[in-house]
């Protein structure tokens, strides 16, 4: 290979020296050019111009005798520019007059273009306005496909839950309960999560009018003859829909047991007092009882193993229950009175002994209410007694008004007269005979016996004194008619006062 030729180091520094020298020839030049023609050409006029530099630098290099002919030479030159531009125009003046109205014609295109423009200009906005909306719809359609899209991807799960309400009212209407309630605990999350939604807000009331249905089903089913385990599934599935308390389920679940007894014991006739009240007490005893056994099955009355929270107001919940009890209880004495009021007949004993075996049998959870029964058939059977014994007295006091000589036989053949006396038995007591001779007085004695006959059935002890009472104003009441100035019927000859011998004395 060749050997590569260097530069001498002084023939660089003698180059680079006389660059300088020129560049700074060219400086001064300029400067001195703007102070000389300062007046005639302004500096920014041949800084622009190169060529004018050029020739005003030429000028200021020429002699003496150049710079004399420079204006001779400079109007002859011009004389011939002058001449060629005669010439150039007599030669092509076709060509300028077709440059001319080419250029008014341009001139007036250009005058369309800036009016076109200007109402281009003009229209821009509204265009721009425009062309945001069709952007904005665009988005919007863009949008709205992919939510067709994705709409038509879930297509499956959407109609699951669009279904929901319409199967909620099936299960509901078809007893499916456990079904129903997972349905809406599934809603009540949604509604958690997507409560803006207008189409859940829908499914969610359609689906809590389906509960309401679901609790009106539930309530109705406790006012029918229904058995514990049913109970125990209907109370369950109140529990899970969560809108009462426990103690509000406990006044729900009583107040519908009692609506289901009420109903029966309502369809019981009460044309006879003592069939409405023998079947009174029969339909409480049974179902009353099995109420009660429900309810202590279901629910518990033992206290709780957490205290209450501060502020939160505790409810005695055993309360509820002792006191609907004794409500039963109440109403059941009124209906005993009320039908005891009107009357039973003979039958008092064994009223009595039904009510006792119902208190015994309440007697095993708790309620044992014999004790208020006492008072109950105390009333009835004094009050049974004074009028029995009132009735006698004015029987009495008719007899004695209409008693003759005459009308004696007749008395003692009616049919008010006790039936013939029974053969005496050793050791039993029996009236005087010699009543017999006095007829109204005999009668008087058998409806005294009758009603002592008929308290006896149902006799309690605390009436001893009532009874005396009774006896002793009734005797009273006879006594002072005979001595409120009635004939002395001592004096009537025997054969008027004989009384027939079929007269009996009870």
């Amino acid at each position: 290979m060749a050997a590569t030729e260097t530069i001498p180091a002084s023939t660089a520094a003698s180059a680079t020296a006389t660059a300088t020298a020129a560049a700074l020839g060219e400086v001064e030049d300029e400067g001195l050019l703007a102070s000389l023609f300062r007046d005639r050409f302004p500096e920014a006029q041949w800084r622009e111009r190169p060529d004018v530099g050029r020739y005003l630098r030429e000028l200021s290099g020429s002699g003496l005798d150049r710079l004399r002919r420079e204006p001779e030479r400079l109007a002859e030159e011009r004389a011939q520019l002058l001449q060629q531009t005669r010439d150039l125009a007599f030669a092509n003046y076709k060509t300028f007059i077709r440059g001319a109205e080419c250029t008014e014609r341009i001139h007036r295109l250009f005058g369309d273009v800036e009016e076109s423009l200007g109402r281009l200009l003009d229209r821009l906005p509204s265009f721009q306005q425009s062309c945001r909306n069709f952007v904005k719809e665009a988005e919007e359609i863009s949008s709205n496909r992919q939510m067709n899209t994705l709409t038509l991807n879930r297509h499956t799960e959407i109609l699951e839950i669009l279904e929901i309400p319409q199967l909620m009212d099936t299960c509901v209407r078809n007893s499916y309960y456990e079904e129903a309630l997972e349905l809406a605990a599934y809603v009540h999350r949604l509604e958690r999560k997507y409560s803006s939604i207008p189409v859940i807000q829908s499914i969610v009331n359609e689906v809590r009018q389906s509960m309401q249905l679901m609790l009106s089903q539930l309530i109705q089913q406790l006012r029918t003859n229904i058995q514990l385990p049913a109970c125990l599934r209907v109370i369950g599935f109140l529990r899970q829909m969560d809108i009462f308390t426990e103690a509000e389920l406990r006044v729900k679940f009583l107040q519908a047991r009692d609506a289901w007894l009420r109903s029966i014991l309502t369809a019981i006739p009460n044309d006879d007092p003592y069939f409405h009240i023998t079947k009174t007490i029969e339909a409480c005893r049974v179902h009353l009882f099995d109420i009660i056994t429900q309810y202590r099955a279901i629910f518990s009355d033992e206290d709780p193993l957490l205290p209450p929270a501060v502020g939160e107001h505790t409810v005695n919940e055993s309360a509820i229950f002792h006191g609907w009890v004794l409500q039963k209880i109440s109403q059941f004495l009124q209906v005993l009175e009320a039908d005891l009021n009107r009357g039973i007949g003979s039958r008092l004993d064994s009223l009595l002994g039904q009510c006792m075996y119902f208190g015994l049998s309440f007697s095993r959870v708790g309620a044992d209410f014999r004790g208020q029964l006492a008072p109950v058939f105390q009333r009835v059977a004094i009050s049974t007694f004074q009028k029995a014994i009132q009735e006698a007295v004015e029987k009495f006091q008719d007899e004695m008004n209409s008693y003759t000589f005459i009308s004696a036989p007749a008395i003692l053949g009616s049919s008010n007269l006790p039936a013939p006396i029974p053969v005496t038995q050793p050791g039993t007591l029996q009236p005087p005979m010699v009543l017999l001779d006095f007829p109204p007085l005999a009668c008087f004695l058998n409806n005294i016996l009758v009603a002592f006959n008929d308290l006896r059935l149902c006799c309690p002890v605390a009436l001893a004194p009532d009874v005396t009472g009774a006896l002793e104003d009734a005797l009273a009441k006879v006594s002072t008619f005979f001595s409120n100035g009635q004939p002395d019927l001592c004096n009537k000859p025997a054969h008027e006062t004989v009384v027939p011998a079929d007269l009996g004395l009870v």
